[in-house]
């Protein structure tokens, strides 16, 4: 049995391991990963001092020790993040860069978070299509050239006008008119032919507008849902970029890592696709911003829609169809609008009261 080795251009060979129907029924596939042989994975996330990254390396670090999950970014880390655990520079358009990294720490689970998103890339389409497309090229390439196991999210975006909006299922037409949209299509397309062709453990999961107190927005098209828990306790307005009715799909950043780190960890035999949907919430603006009146009662927001954003946010789905997630590896979120509400505000006055900052 030939393991995936040598360079990824000539890669011809397959990995095979029994799937779930027993040792008589074959599927192409890379060597048994190191988590199924109950090692430690060693894991290295790219892109990791966005909005995802340091959060997810400390519920790893938490279950496979510090040493093992090594942050990377192309931008020096704050103090308390270098203090950590590992850290390295990495720049995912260095191909020798990431494959030292990769080599050198022995690597076995790559997540690759490395992206410009939506309202950014609109405002630069030549650099979001380099980092979003020639990036993944890269990781997706030494992914198969090193038999990891390879974690890339997608998103919301990944779907278009021509989609269906309420549910989104798994499958269906997308056709996305962001260019943050067409290159996580076409990173779901490459993982999947990668994985159907060549056996590389590709998976992704669509995550909707995920909603963090610990960095700021990140040129998002959701990013109105975590800027207005800052303007509650700063000035108690907020100005809105999206119509008040503009429903889209959310979820805690906890519920975001959790869900991440419960699929990776899923045996690949239980995985019927390489690439879910998952949901947690879908809401308003102006239904968020009911709930946090329930505790910051003088909250006042007025909405002067962006029209580069709300025709973005109008091509989105409404709600997620995450069935087949739920089902094939125990999908659960544990945060209602309710729970994230009071979650972020106990957050976001805590920062602002440990860093000096006046809450109003």
């Amino acid at each position: 049995m030939k393991l995936c080795s040598g360079p990824f251009a000539l890669l011809r060979s397959l990995c095979l391991t029994p799937s779930c129907s027993g040792p008589a029924s074959w599927m192409p596939r890379r060597n048994t990963s190191s988590h199924e042989s109950h090692d430690c994975p060693r894991v290295l996330i790219t892109g990791g001092l966005g909005q995802l990254g340091v959060g997810l390396a400390q519920m790893l670090r938490e279950q496979y020790g510090k040493e093992n999950v090594i942050l990377s970014d192309i931008k020096r880390p704050p103090t308390e993040v270098f203090n950590m655990g590992p850290f390295v520079y990495a720049d995912v358009l260095d191909y020798k860069n990431l494959r030292e990294l990769v080599v050198n720490n022995r690597i076995t689970w790559l997540v690759h978070y490395s992206a410009l998103l939506s309202a950014v890339g609109e405002a630069n389409v030549t650099l979001a299509r380099t980092i979003n497309i020639t990036g993944l090229h890269n990781v997706l390439d030494l992914a198969l050239e090193n038999c990891l196991r390879l974690f890339v999210p997608s998103t919301i975006g990944a779907f278009g006008p021509s989609s269906p909006r309420d549910p989104a299922p798994d499958l269906c037409i997308q056709r996305p008119r962001t260019i943050y949209g067409v290159s996580k299509v076409h990173g779901e397309l490459m993982g999947e032919y990668l994985h159907h062709k060549y056996g590389l453990d590709f998976r992704c999961l669509r995550y909707p507008g995920v909603i963090s107190a610990t960095t700021k927005p990140g040129g998002g098209t959701t990013d109105y849902a975590v800027q207005i828990f800052h303007d509650a306790l700063n000035s108690g307005h907020h100005e809105c970029y999206l119509r008040p009715q503009t429903r889209l799909p959310m979820m805690h950043i906890s519920d975001c890592h959790r869900a991440t780190i419960e699929f990776m960890q899923a045996p690949e035999c239980q995985l019927s696709l390489r690439t879910y949907n998952i949901a947690a919430i879908s809401f308003t603006p102006e239904e968020v911003a009911a709930e946090i009146r329930k505790h910051v009662p003088h909250l006042k927001v007025t909405y002067k829609p962006d029209p580069v954003r709300q025709n973005i946010a109008d091509s989105w789905p409404m709600r997620f169809d995450d069935s087949n997630a739920r089902r094939d590896w125990g999908w659960k979120p544990a945060y209602g609008l309710p729970e994230l509400v009071t979650d972020m505000l106990s957050r976001v006055r805590n920062k602002k009261t440990n860093t000096g900052q006046p809450v109003s």
